[in-house]
């Protein structure tokens, strides 16, 4: 039924307009993700490509208001699960072995899901 149907009560059309309703919402739903992975995305591609700082700050910044964040894991203890390692740089000091001397490339965090993983020197004990 219909609900315009001889017989038809307001509920069955209530219960047809709340289904429709929520098909319909659900649709938007995922086209607005999807259009929020595009254009964060795009912001990543465009960040990569950047010359100016003042550029790159304010893109991170807009990234940030929606939850993406910048990863630079400097100092942090090396994690393949987390970093890519990119290079090593050899160290006196055997208390920086295995540590993160520098982020080569910066990665991204979507309210904590990877995006991209950091690309990192790693200090390696001479």
């Amino acid at each position: 039924m219909s609900g315009t149907e001889p017989g038809a009560s307001a509920s069955d059309h209530a219960v047809e307009t709340t289904t429709l309703e929520h098909t319909i919402a659900g649709e938007l739903l995922d086209q607005a993700l999807a259009e929020r992975r595009a254009l964060v995305q795009l912001c990543l591609y465009a960040l990569d490509r950047a010359r100016s700082a003042g550029v790159v700050e304010r893109l991170e910044e807009g990234l940030a208001a929606i939850g993406v964040t910048a990863v630079r894991p400097d100092g942090e203890r090396f994690d393949p699960s987390r970093h890519e390692a990119g290079g090593t740089a050899p160290t006196e000091d055997a208390s920086l072995d295995g540590v993160v001397a520098e982020t080569e490339v910066v990665g991204f965090a979507d309210r904590g899901r990877t995006l991209r993983a950091p690309i990192v020197t790693v200090y390696t004990a001479r």
